[in-house]
């Protein structure tokens, strides 16, 4: 999912410096349900359950672009060594240095 953010000023205790801040807002993707039309509602999470109430006619929309993401499945040392090839071979180089206990994969 996509994100913006925003700057905000907040000042230190006392001081005449100041300390910038940022704040991520959540970015939902919406498609009217009549019309078809798409567009991004960038807003708190504590706000979205009223703008879904108060715009019946809009809902959540999903595309292979824009759905949320869960990270990598899978294991991660056959992937290290499925993208690069060479990895052990510089593993089995420093095995040899004195005192290592570095292990090929």
């Amino acid at each position: 999912m996509l994100s913006s953010s925003l700057l905000f000023p907040k000042p230190w205790n006392g001081s005449k410096y100041f300390h910038l801040e940022f704040i991520t807002m959540a970015t939902y993707p919406v498609k009217h349900k009549e019309t078809g039309e798409t567009k991004d509602i960038v807003m708190s999470i504590h706000d979205w359950d009223q703008w879904k109430e108060d715009n019946p006619d809009w809902e959540r929309y999903y595309t292979p672009e824009n759905a949320p993401k869960f990270g990598e499945v899978g294991e991660w040392k056959d992937k290290l060594v499925a993208r690069n090839p060479g990895w052990n071979d510089v593993l089995a180089k420093a095995q040899k240095a004195p005192g290592s206990r570095v292990k090929k994969i």
